[in-house]
């Protein structure tokens, strides 16, 4: 089953890179990028949050996750990076940076995080533990398209000093979507030696195509975009660090079966924060129908456990 979701994504990494870059013509190197990744035994692009109505966003038909004989994280220790040169104008930046660090510092011991619980692997169950360890900013150049893999695990590699085996390490660039299909996803590696967890994610304002529509007014737009795909990054590393985990037989892992689908319209994280976070896939709900439908009218979506 491991081969089947690494053709899947890899399958999909392609497709979703051939559709350009970043708001230039980029459709001709990504492609060659992606092609040069499979030949290369890049770390794998899981977890892909397609935009809305692209086709490889669509909810799998097959209702029921399983294990891969692999691990999960049990307990998550989470860094995060903001590379690019915008990230240094405090117009840029606005709320986003404090947002995401509220974010994750919030996330920990919440019933959000409760949805992953259900699933467990080798080395235990997963929990609601999580430490967050504050973010830093690179202001280097980012890349201008859509980056290889190897290219975002270098960018932690180099920035994160010591990096701990239970770490995710989600990194925020100043480059927009474009015409790229996805908002972000999530892989693995190793720095130094040490096995690592990180994640990608585009510069997302004013991007309607991975906008949740958050009409809260508590936060800005692009802030609102970018909490709910690192809910959706967040969890599936939880659940499938490293690609033994908790999928389906079409290579989806919890969140992406619910994507673009919310149980309710703000969601109250531990520290009182509240945001507009899409639910995670739940077999237990699924087959108690005690869920919501996600976009094939399967109830097994929760967004609170």
């Amino acid at each position: 089953m491991r081969t089947v979701h690494r053709t899947f994504t890899l399958a999909a990494a392609l497709a979703a890179l051939s559709c350009g870059g970043t708001g230039q013509d980029t459709s001709t190197s990504t492609t060659s990028e992606a092609l040069d990744a499979q030949s290369s035994h890049e770390p794998p692009m899981l977890g892909i949050h397609w935009a809305r109505g692209e086709a490889g966003g669509q909810a799998s038909t097959s209702p029921l996750m399983t294990w891969h004989g692999g691990a999960i994280l049990t307990t998550t220790a989470v860094q995060a990076i903001f590379w690019g040169t915008s990230w240094s104008s405090a117009s840029f930046v606005g709320d986003k940076i404090g947002g995401i660090d509220t974010f994750y510092g919030g996330i920990g011991g919440s019933s959000y995080a409760g949805t992953n619980t259900e699933y467990d692997g080798t080395n235990g169950l997963v929990t609601t533990a999580v430490s967050y360890g504050g973010s830093q900013v690179d202001s280097s150049p980012a890349p201008r398209q859509a980056p290889k893999t190897s290219t975002i695990l270098n960018e932690v590699c180099a920035r994160i000093s010591n990096p701990v085996a239970n770490g995710f390490y989600p990194v925020y660039v100043d480059t927009p979507r474009g015409h790229t299909r996805y908002c972000a996803w999530h892989s693995y590696g190793t720095c130094n030696g040490v096995p690592v967890q990180f994640g990608f994610f585009f510069h997302l304002d004013g991007d309607p195509g991975c906008d949740p529509q958050d009409t809260s007014g508590l936060h800005s737009q692009g802030l609102a975009a970018l909490a709910n795909v690192s809910g959706h990054e967040f969890s599936e590393t939880m659940t499938d660090p490293r690609n033994g985990g908790w999928y389906d037989s079409s290579g989806s892992e919890n969140a992406d079966k619910c994507a673009w689908t919310f149980g309710a319209p703000l969601l109250t994280f531990s520290d009182g924060t509240q945001w507009k976070v899409q639910g995670n896939w739940s077999n237990a709900a699924y087959s108690a129908g005690t869920g919501y439908p996600n976009g094939a009218g399967q109830d097994g979506c929760i967004g609170t456990k």
